[in-house]
C-alpha cells in the first residue's frame, strides 16, 4: 500500500478513536475517499482502496460535502454544472407563472430560488477557470432577461445595474471580503481567525519598511501552485481584502 494511503488510514483511525472517546461513531458506510491533485498530476492519484476501520473504501472522483461537490482536480466543474442545472430548472418554473405575477414578485422568486443557489458557498469558486464563471454568469443574465422580458441579444449590463446585482466574479469577491471582515472582528470560529495574518503582526524589523503596517492589510501567504494554492481561503481572501480601499478595510461594522 502506498505511503499516503497508510498515512490516511492512520489519520482516519485517530479520528475514529477521538469520536469514540466523545460518544460518537464514524459511519464507515458513508465514508468516501477523494484524492486531490492538479489536472496535470491526475495520473499520480492512487487507485487502490483505503482501509477505513474494517472496510476497504475505493477512491471516488467526486464527493459532496455540505452541498458542495468537490472534484479530484478541484476545478469545481461538477459543482458548477449541478448549480446551473438547479438554477435553470427554477427559471423554467418561474417562467411558467411569470404572466400571473408582478415584476417585484418575479424578482423575489429569482432571488430566493436562483441567486441563493449561486451564492451558496460561492467562495470555493475563487480562482476558478473563467469558463466556469461565465457559465454561471449566463444563468444570471438569463434571469435578468426573464425579469425584464427582453431577448437574448439585448445587452444585459444595464438590467443588472438596475437590479443592483453584482456579477459572478464580483459576488465571489464580496463573499470573501465579508468572511475576512468577520474573521478580523472575531465573529467566526478560531481556526478561521488564525488564517488571517495582518501586516501589523509582522516582526518589527520588517514592519518599519511598510507604509501599510498600521492598517488592516493582510499578509498573502506564499503558495507553491497557482492552480491550487492561490485558490485556498487564506490566499484568496487576503488578496481580495487587500484590494479594498482603506475606508472599507477599517470599517467597524459589516
Amino acid at each position: 500500500m502506498d505511503v499516503m494511503q497508510l498515512q490516511l488510514s492512520a489519520c482516519l483511525d485517530d479520528v475514529s478513536a477521538w469520536m469514540v472517546a466523545n460518544r460518537l461513531q464514524l459511519n464507515q458506510n458513508k465514508t468516501k475517499v477523494l484524492w486531490c491533485s492538479s489536472a496535470r498530476r491526475q495520473y499520480q492519484i492512487p487507485t487502490n482502496s483505503v482501509q477505513v476501520g474494517s472496510m476497504s473504501v475505493q477512491p471516488v472522483s467526486t464527493v459532496k460535502n455540505l452541498g458542495v461537490l468537490l472534484d479530484t482536480d478541484v476545478r469545481m466543474h461538477t459543482h458548477v454544472t449541478a448549480v446551473i442545472r438547479a438554477c435553470f430548472a427554477s427559471l423554467q418554473q418561474i417562467r411558467s407563472v411569470q404572466h400571473c405575477l408582478p415584476r417585484s414578485a418575479v424578482v423575489s422568486m429569482i432571488r430566493a430560488l436562483v441567486l441563493s443557489k449561486m451564492d451558496y458557498c460561492n467562495s470555493v469558486l475563487a480562482g476558478a477557470p473563467e469558463s466556469l464563471l461565465w457559465r454561471l454568469q449566463s444563468i444570471m443574465n438569463l434571469a435578468a432577461r426573464l425579469i425584464f422580458q427582453v431577448g437574448k441579444y439585448q445587452h444585459v449590463t444595464p438590467f443588472l445595474h438596475e437590479l443592483h446585482w453584482l456579477k459572478v466574479r464580483e459576488r465571489i469577491k464580496f463573499r470573501l471580503c465579508v468572511l475576512t471582515h468577520r474573521c478580523l472582528n472575531g465573529t467566526t470560529p478560531q481556526y478561521s481567525i488564525e488564517m488571517m495574518n495582518p501586516v501589523s503582526n509582522r516582526d518589527s524589523r520588517y514592519r518599519y519598511r511598510l507604509r501599510s503596517s498600521d492598517s488592516r492589510t493582510l499578509i498573502i501567504p506564499t503558495t507553491r501552485r497557482s492552480t491550487l494554492g492561490d485558490r485556498s481561503f487564506p490566499a484568496s481572501a487576503a488578496t481580495a481584502w487587500n484590494s479594498l480601499p482603506a475606508r472599507l478595510k477599517n470599517a467597524t461594522s459589516l
